[in-house]
């Protein structure tokens, strides 16, 4: 697969996953009561449980929708631009507002798909501040050598 398939085929993916989060979002109160029935955990923290996966879908479909904006950047092959390190940084938040959110759950539930959820989301954040620090580098010097001729 060259590159340019597999930016499309990626292209593809976050698509899926923008559309699917947002219904996966919005369809929560049915699903979260629908699974209380087989699981009691769910069923008496419906509430609690209800606001923490809402509040964590809406942030990681923005990180998607960042994710798709940045994407469009490489299909139109100019990726060291401002956008994309704005959205790095925005990445880097939402990252680290799950993270907040999903340590909230401690307090209703502690398993350890949670802390390594918060893990992920911690390392994610970080990474994402980091690379919007290398990205803004590669602008500045993009438009450096670009003033220069």
């Amino acid at each position: 697969m060259n590159n340019q398939s597999l930016t499309r085929f990626t292209k593809y993916l976050l698509d899926f996953m923008y559309y699917a989060g947002i219904l996966t979002t919005l369809t929560l109160p049915f699903s979260i009561k629908f699974y209380g029935r087989y699981n009691s955990y769910f069923g008496e923290n419906f509430y609690s449980l209800l606001v923490v996966f809402f509040m964590s879908g809406i942030f990681a479909v923005l990180i998607i929708h960042e994710l798709r904006k940045m994407l469009r950047s490489v299909l139109n092959d100019d990726c060291f631009v401002v956008e994309n390190v704005k959205s790095l940084e925005k990445m880097g938040i939402y990252s680290f507002f799950i993270a907040v959110i999903t340590t909230c759950r401690l307090f209703i539930y502690i398993t350890p798909a949670v802390l390594i959820t918060i893990l992920v989301f911690v390392i994610a954040g970080l990474f994402s501040k980091v690379l919007a620090q290398v990205f803004d580098k590669a602008v500045q010097y993009k438009l450096e050598n670009d003033l220069t001729i």
